[in-house]
């Protein structure tokens, strides 16, 4: 048996003038509760160090940098590897990362039990939108703020399985979790920050933890892995982030949820050796999948016609007998 116990840290909601030594504080106490449930790795929510900036509309970009890292671990940050070094368990972060040159990303990083980062992901599916759109009641501007991710969907060996990676609007694209499946993997931790009123399509909003469910315990059957998906929750300046911190198995079925929109530890003890049952039956890929009939998922970005569909794959304008 490969079990390893996961703890999800939901966070609560994180104030606009919240410093990042409050909130690592907060981190690191549900780091040491998680090691006192006997948790081998803590997932945080994604943009975990501050509360979720792309809300707000800023014309001078400059205005911005407080709200990223340019190292990591940073002078702030730093305690909460120590803590994890101390208690040997590792975690998942999700942070706004600046680059030398730059660039901004939306990133998770993944750290041992030693401290060590071992595996770093930026953010592919950016939501929302990239000018101002002052009819909303609050700003979407991941567009704006953040460029598309980088370094790919990858897998790291660690935790006794193999671990990727996603960030929030990643969880709703059957894509991310199938290219983690081909690489074999058994973990998937994906931090999210969701409001529950989506200003462009308010007939959704009443869905909203269905749909979060859904995608997540979807993505975790049809590629035989665990999925733990961790939330920033609750009422933060004025917007309503949905939660729905959970932690899903292979079958699909949630095994450990939150019941609040606080600061909260969910926690499971997940058998790695239930995805083989899986990998291995229905979704054996290299015995059922026909990658030959797929050629419309990477021909194209968006809709075509069904004379460019034929372009892209010619097998769709083949003669019936």
């Amino acid at each position: 048996m490969r079990q390893v116990t996961i703890a999800a840290a939901q966070l609560g909601p994180i104030a606009l003038d919240h410093d990042r030594r409050q909130v690592v504080d907060r981190l690191i106490a549900l780091m040491r509760d998680a090691k006192r449930r006997g948790a081998d790795l803590i997932v945080y929510p994604e943009l975990a160090l501050t509360t979720f900036f792309p809300r707000w509309y800023y014309e001078d970009e400059t205005e911005l940098d407080r709200f990223y890292e340019r190292e990591m671990p940073s002078p702030e940050t730093r305690p909460l590897f120590d803590t994890a070094r101390e208690l040997g368990i590792g975690f998942c972060l999700g942070y706004a990362e600046l680059m030398p040159d730059g660039r901004r990303f939306n990133t998770a990083i993944l750290v041992e039990r030693d401290g060590s980062v071992i595996g770093k992901y930026r953010k592919t599916h950016l939501p929302g939108h990239r000018e101002h759109e002052p009819w909303r009641a609050f700003q979407h501007l991941e567009k704006r703020y953040f460029e598309p991710g980088d370094l790919g969907f990858r897998v790291f060996d660690a935790f006794g399985g193999r671990v990727g990676m996603a960030i929030c609007n990643d969880r709703r694209w059957p894509e991310t979790y199938r290219v983690l499946g081909l690489q074999g993997a058994e973990l998937v931790l994906i931090g999210y920050n969701t409001p529950i009123h989506n200003p462009p399509a308010p007939e959704h909003d009443r869905l909203s933890w269905h749909h979060n469910a859904i995608v997540m315990q979807s993505g975790a059957y049809q590629n035989a892995c665990f999925v733990v998906g961790v939330a920033k929750a609750g009422m933060e300046e004025g917007v309503h982030q949905m939660g729905g911190s959970q932690i899903i198995a292979p079958s699909g079925e949630t095994i450990a949820a939150a019941v609040t929109e606080e600061d909260e530890l969910v926690v499971a003890h997940c058998d790695l050796d239930l995805c083989r049952s899986y990998r291995e039956s229905v979704f054996a890929f290299e015995r059922h999948r026909e990658p030959g009939a797929y050629a419309l998922i990477t021909g194209t970005k968006g809709p075509v016609t069904p004379e460019q569909a034929v372009r892209i794959d010619p097998a769709l304008g083949r003669e019936t007998d």
